[in-house]
């Protein structure tokens, strides 16, 4: 099941269920050797740099595009609060402007991903917050909704694939 919902001013709010408990979509989120696996949309692959899952801790990857193109990016963990909670920056890499020369690119995101149990399965709900309104419509015209929907139809694929 998906929802998503595009507020009128700075958030974007992606709601997905998993066929998965709680502490597994826990555990495959914030685990470098599994976040390769599905982060990144269908037909794209990612390469964890650094993983630090603690306040102030960096989370830094490498999407890979189907040509190559290497697309990099990073976060700081703002809030953690397993198994229910994480929050983080969630920022574009170095060398966004030669990969995508003609787009600017929203500033100061903010991502928290909550996790609620529902008997066996587990609700997600992302809440991607930008610093402006004009920013979360950038964000929305490079693809985001559709680019994070991809990515968690590749999540419940491999949740399938491990229980």
């Amino acid at each position: 099941m998906t929802q998503q919902a595009v507020s009128e001013n700075k958030e974007i709010l992606i709601t997905r269920e998993f066929d998965a408990p709680r502490q597994l979509l826990w555990d495959v989120w914030t685990r470098s050797e599994h976040i390769e696996k599905w982060l990144g949309p269908r037909g794209f692959s990612t390469r964890v740099t650094e993983m630090d899952l603690r306040v102030g801790g960096k989370l830094s990857y490498v999407m890979i595009g189907p040509d190559g193109t290497e697309y990099p990016g990073y976060g700081v963990f703002i809030e953690i609060v397993p198994p229910e909670r994480i929050v983080s920056t969630d920022e574009f890499g170095d060398n966004y402007d030669q990969i995508l020369p003609n787009v600017d690119l929203p500033k100061g995101t903010v991502t928290t991903a909550a996790f609620d149990e529902i008997g066996a399965r587990t609700r997600l709900t992302l809440t991607i917050t930008h610093s402006t309104p004009e920013d979360r419509k950038k964000h929305e015209n490079m693809g985001v909704v559709a680019g994070w929907n991809s990515s968690l139809d590749k999540l419940d694929d491999y949740l399938a694939e491990i229980r």
